[in-house]
């Protein structure tokens, strides 16, 4: 049995990032996607480093922790979210929640070929009913695949995944010695060099709305610093097949939000998909 607080931490992930999606695209009604991922991180990068200064826990990441928070910053907060912001204007939310958490079919293969996990047969059929849960909730059926925008927002949203999933595996690979908490403010702050510029670049006129501000400061301020922890450290704990599995509630809880906030589709898919993630987690936790 894993360490029941890495799943107190993933359960938590899932309710703050599950909810972020739907939050997001309430926002972008009054704001552009770049900017409003560029703020997202920026604001986490400033409460995370406030609270550290009040600790007096501030300090530069040391030698040993420097390529974790290369990976970190780079690929899951910079690569990541870029990606994610722009396919969200493009693509419904409740679906930019799945397949941006779907990182299973990227997890753990890379987990087996870079870290030598050994995955049980359990956990590999965990795997393939969690994708078929979350292919489910997708609907490719009900997709118009000759739209390029919808194409190009699906790709960015697999894409995406690929990213969090070379993060996750190399924080394990070359894990930091110093607690991921203190290191959170200089990750952060890699994803705003990624990010500010391609704002800078395709949304010149972009920014932030009145109206948007509210829920910038859900995500910003509670969202983002507090379920990019619990993320993070989730998947330093857990193998990657639980984790990657894992992550699928996330998508399920965002589609049951977007459903009930948003007023977007809820039918027979939304309910086999989540079902079948369900099993696929409990599965998982228990192989």
């Amino acid at each position: 049995m894993q360490d029941a607080s890495a799943y107190r931490l993933l359960f938590a992930a899932v309710f703050l990032f599950g909810g972020a999606w739907p939050v997001t695209k309430a926002a972008l009604a009054d704001a552009t996607p770049l900017w409003f991922g560029t703020f997202r991180v920026g604001l986490a990068a400033l409460v995370v480093a406030l609270l550290l200064a009040f600790l007096g826990r501030l300090r530069l990441p040391r030698r040993q922790d420097r390529r974790a928070v290369l990976f970190l910053g780079l690929f899951q907060l910079g690569g990541f979210f870029a990606l994610t912001h722009l396919a969200v204007a493009l693509v419904p939310a409740g679906r930019t929640a799945v397949l941006s958490n779907v990182v299973t079919y990227w997890l753990i293969p890379l987990s087996v070929l870079v870290l030598g996990e050994q995955v049980s047969r359990q956990r590999w059929l965990a795997a393939g009913l969690g994708l078929a849960g979350a292919a489910v909730l997708v609907g490719p059926w009900a997709v118009d695949w000759s739209d390029l925008r919808l194409l190009a927002g699906h790709l960015m949203l697999v894409g995406a995944g690929l990213l969090w999933s070379i993060a996750i595996v190399a924080s394990r690979r070359w894990p930091p010695e110093s607690p991921m908490l203190d290191l959170l403010p200089w990750c952060f702050a890699l994803g705003v060099l990624v990010i500010a510029p391609f704002a800078l670049l395709l949304e010149p006129g972009g920014g932030i709305g009145p109206g948007a501000w509210p829920h910038m400061a859900f995500i910003g301020l509670v969202a983002a610093p507090i379920g990019t922890w619990c993320v993070i450290e989730a998947g330093r704990r857990l193998p990657g097949a639980v984790s990657s599995v894992g992550f699928l509630m996330v998508p399920a809880f965002g589609v049951v939000v977007s459903a009930l906030w948003l007023g977007e589709p809820i039918g027979w898919d939304v309910i086999l998909g989540g079902a079948l993630i369900v099993v696929s987690v409990v599965l998982a936790a228990r192989g």
